[in-house]
This record gives C-alpha cells, structure tokens and sequence, in this order.
C-alpha cells in the first residue's frame, strides 16, 4: 500500500554528522554509523544522507563511507552529495544505496543527469532544491549550500526536472533549516501545485504535528526533517529519535 513516508535527514562534514540552522551555525552531531543502526532499530521508512562539502569542494563522494553506511542499512537509503558522473552514480548504488540525490550537477550538466536518469531509472535519480525566499518574496533555488543563486524560477526548474525524467524532488527550506518553526507550507502548496512529480519537504519540522499536517494536506509525500530526529527537546541535547508505530499509526492512520 502507498502511504506518506517520514525520513531523517543527515548531513555529513569530515565524516562526522552535523547540524545547521538556515545552512550555517554547524553543530556537531555524532557518528554516522551509530546513527543509522539506531534507525535502523526504529525501523524508519527511509533516510536520506548529504555530504555537504563533497559538491562544494569539488570532491568525489566518499565511497567507502558510503559503503559502510550502506552495510548498517536495513533501510531505503538516499545519498547526495559530490556525486559528478553516471560511473559514480552506478557505483554508489551498486554499493546499496537506492536512490542519488543531485543539486548543482542538474545546473552545470544537465546532459550527465539525463543519462543517469536513463542508465539508472527514473525511480533512482532525486532532485534536491535548495529554497529561500528573495527580497520580493519569491522563492529562489541555490546551491552549494545556500551560496550560489540560480537564476531561474524555481517553476521552470520544476518543469525541466519533469522533462529529464528525475523521479522525485526534495524541496528544503534554507529560511527553515533547524529552526524546528514548522515546514514553509505555503511553498509546499505551490510545489504540490506545479508538479505530479513524487516529492518530499524538508526544512522546519519542530514536532510530530508539523509531520501530521504535510500529509494531512498532502497525502502521500515524503516528509523529512533533522532537528526533529536528532535533538531531543528546546535545547538541543542530542538524541536519535524517531516516531513508534503506535505513533505513526495514530496519528495518521495508515
């Protein structure tokens, strides 16, 4: 049966975990292998893990970091990050990893990204944009971790995503990231508004009812959030948490 997906969102530095708030203010988290047993216990949906220097940089991703966070994952697992080529997307899966997430190769070379797409699948290949509203209040892609603008509407993108045969988008909120305030929901609206394209939102999510009102209003998406799943209360004292199936199963029926 399809049913809303909730996915913890990691972000990799140093092969460290770490934390932001609005893509800047990093806090040191933990380690990624503990993290992803730990949700393994609590058997999530999915996660998705982002490197978030490797593109930034101009690194390749971490292969055998990749590979060993794959070997603890008895999950559905997305990686992003420094990911330039099809070779390197086909390794990375290879590796058991089930979806690549793309951000600044989809602007730099549109060519290689539609090549992954018809080499590894439509189901295989994510987009990842980056939001944030402009002094217009128009909302804006960036990328390199929120320090490179796109000039290009984010509705256009969204088109040209559906065109090249991406699967799925991510839409995460620089103005949310780990205010833990609630998701940006009149640009989920929009979103929603413009595509048929499988999506998950994150960036904002500061409890289980941020989560309950996406899929209420939504359906099936995916709803992904950090704070919420690594902090556990207004002081961020680190935590690895995740809703039960009691919870899950209350608070949104399915």
């Amino acid at each position: 049966m399809i049913r809303p997906r909730i996915i913890p969102s990691l972000l990799i530095r140093d092969k460290g975990l770490v934390k932001t708030v609005n893509f800047k203010n990093e806090k040191y988290i933990g380690d990624p292998l503990n993290a992803t047993r730990i949700f393994n216990d609590k058997e999530v949906d999915e996660i998705v893990i982002f490197d978030i220097d490797a593109s930034v940089k101009n690194n390749e991703p971490d292969f055998n970091l990749i590979e060993k966070i794959a070997r603890q994952s008895r999950m559905p697992l997305c990686y992003g990050g420094g990911v330039k080529s099809e070779a390197a997307a086909q390794k990375i899966l290879e590796l058991g990893v089930e979806k690549i997430a793309l951000s600044s190769l989809f602007f730099e070379n549109l060519k290689v990204v539609s090549g992954m797409v018809r080499k590894l699948g439509s189901q295989s290949v994510v987009l990842v944009l980056d939001v944030k509203k402009n002094n217009e209040n128009q909302y804006t892609v960036y990328i390199h971790n929120g320090t490179v603008e796109i000039k290009e509407n984010l509705f256009s993108i969204i088109s040209k995503a559906e065109e090249t045969g991406i699967g799925e988008i991510i839409i995460n909120s620089i103005d949310r990231d780990g205010t833990m305030e609630g998701y940006d929901f009149a640009l989920l609206e929009k979103v929603r508004n413009a595509t048929s394209l499988p999506l998950s939102f994150l960036g904002g999510a500061g409890s289980l009812n941020d989560i309950k009102k996406v899929i209420k209003k939504h359906g099936n998406v995916g709803v992904a959030a950090g704070s919420l799943f690594v902090y556990c209360d207004s002081k961020k004292a680190v935590l690895i948490t995740y809703p039960s199936k009691e919870e899950k199963n209350k608070l949104f029926k399915y």
